[in-house]
């Protein structure tokens, strides 16, 4: 039973969080929306932050699982470009991006969630880079712009695009910036064939 009810817990912690924001997510609005009492919310997770952390963590594993078969076959930047704009429509659909900005724009005010949520970044970080690194890596475009340094641009983006949601309602001005991504993609193939490596010294004769 206990399992079931910090599943609940969580689950409502993620549905509240989503439709009120940090700033209206609380033990009792949590409670309310499990069918349990709040005190629940301190015995299983010792806080509503503590809760808020594992909601992110469960939603962030399905995430994972599910754009690590989206991006599994990308090999060009035209696929790259359209696996982005599967995972932003994915993320934002299922209100992962939510999940996820609402507790960073918290930190700002809650230094204690500033470490947790960094760490949490880092494996997506990863992610990201891996995927660049695999369709990018060896090329003209890496040495100009290095996975590593876009994968932080596109979790900045990644961020940013939702605040910006709030005033696109119907997303049309951030499905232009994935349309442009998709039109330009094919116009960078000459940045992304794979360079020569160092040629090996050929040993002089004795």
């Amino acid at each position: 039973m206990t399992a079931d009810t910090k599943d609940r817990l969580v689950e409502a912690a993620t549905a509240v969080l989503r439709a009120q924001g940090y700033g209206g997510t609380s033990a009792r609005a949590i409670a309310k929306e499990a069918g349990v009492n709040s005190a629940l919310v301190f015995y299983h997770f010792g806080g509503v932050d503590q809760l808020l952390l594992a909601a992110l963590d469960r939603s962030s594993a399905a995430r994972m699982a599910r754009h690590t078969s989206t991006v599994a076959e990308v090999r060009t930047l035209e696929e790259l470009a359209e696996a982005a704009t599967r995972v932003y429509r994915d993320d934002v659909d299922g209100g992962h991006i939510a999940l996820f900005s609402e507790l960073v724009a918290a930190a700002v005010g809650k230094p204690e969630l500033r470490e947790p949520l960094a760490q949490r970044a880092q494996p997506w970080l990863a992610f990201i880079e891996a995927t660049l690194e695999r369709v990018i890596g060896g090329t003209a475009l890496a040495r100009l712009t290095p996975p590593r340094d876009l994968a932080h641009a596109a979790m900045t983006f990644y961020l940013g695009v939702n605040l910006f949601t709030v005033l696109d309602a119907d997303r049309s001005r951030t499905d232009s910036v994935f349309a442009m991504a998709r039109r330009l993609a094919p116009r960078a193939k000459l940045l992304t064939r794979r360079l020569p490596g160092p040629r090996k010294a050929i040993p002089k004769p004795h």
